[in-house]
């Protein structure tokens, strides 16, 4: 007979999760209309953070993806319009990547898509179970479970 595994089922609960955030947070981009999946979504979100257009190897490892998985995702977004490649002024070797006023404006409205998700996500949830889902999930965003007592 063999024990219960425990840390089995928290994993298998833990990617049905991940699943089950993942296509909601699709269909909810799909319903407002943006014409962005997911990881170009995230890939905007990303660089909106810098201060000034990044290489895309900086994309590359701020999304801890290989180069190729963002030059795939720029490729989409350029053809819609939302960034544009640029040339480096110090290294002509080097492409940087900005958002177009079209990617701005996606952006914003990305911000309402995602907060439709995320209501739907946790709308079981009283808000006293959010404020503790939220600790746990910094606990183990930031990796800090092993200096604990």
């Amino acid at each position: 007979m063999t024990t219960p595994d425990p840390d089995g089922l928290l994993a298998e609960q833990l990617l049905r999760l991940t699943r089950r955030v993942h296509r909601i947070q699709k269909r909810h981009l799909e319903r407002h209309e943006l014409g962005v999946t997911p990881a170009q979504s995230r890939l905007l979100r990303t660089l909106a953070h810098y201060a000034s257009p990044p290489r895309m190897a900086d994309l590359a490892e701020r999304l801890e993806v290989v180069p190729r998985a963002v030059t795939t995702l720029v490729d989409g977004l350029e053809a819609n319009g939302k960034v544009r490649r640029m040339p480096d002024p110090a290294n002509r070797r080097v492409t940087r990547i900005e958002l177009t006023d079209e990617g701005r404006t996606t952006l914003r409205e990305l911000r309402g898509a995602r907060r439709s998700a995320a209501e739907e996500i946790l709308a079981p949830l009283t808000e006293k179970e959010r404020q503790v889902l939220g600790v746990l999930l910094d606990t183990l965003i930031e990796g800090d479970g092993g200096n604990r007592c």
